[in-house]
């Protein structure tokens, strides 16, 4: 099986979303069915069925995290030993070759990837080419919007 990276924070994520699907909107979906199954025939209970269609999303989520969780490696950035290149984890702040505008992302494990959070997945593009450089490398970058050029500022593991 296929071990994913994942960050301490995001499998903590996790957990906490499956605790709360488990204990909290799993018995409210029990109870929505059992109260619609009180009223009367199924067939044209729409309720029902709405209650029924919000398990199966809820049932399929919790199947999936618990996938997620089973088959991640969490990597936990305060052990990394080389801290002078990019990683897994690693916070890099670029400055545009073009404009000179800054910018920092966390490259994170794909579950937890936010582009507008500033967390980048390990598979895209950017972080791809980033992992191995370290500070004052030129990265380039070929994204659907063309090639970019970065200079790598500075690397952080927070």
């Amino acid at each position: 099986m296929k071990r994913t990276p994942m960050t301490l924070r995001g499998a903590e994520q996790l957990r906490s979303e499956l605790k709360r699907l488990k204990a909290e909107e799993r018995p409210r979906i029990i109870k929505a069915i059992a109260e619609a199954r009180g009223h009367g025939d199924l067939s044209e209970n729409a309720e029902y069925h709405a209650a029924r269609e919000q398990q199966g999303f809820t049932e399929g989520r919790i199947h999936e995290i618990e996938s997620k969780l089973s088959s991640c490696e969490i990597i936990d950035t305060a052990t990394i030993a080389d801290t002078s290149r990019v990683v897994f984890g690693a916070t890099v702040e670029l400055e545009a070759e073009a404009d000179g505008k800054r910018v920092v992302y966390a490259i994170v494990g794909e579950d937890e990837a936010d582009i507008r959070a500033g967390r980048l997945s390990i598979t895209s593009p950017i972080a791809r080419a980033l992992v191995g450089k370290a500070a004052g490398d030129i990265v380039n970058v070929t994204a659907p919007g063309g090639t970019h050029s970065y200079e790598i500022v500075a690397i952080r593991y927070v």
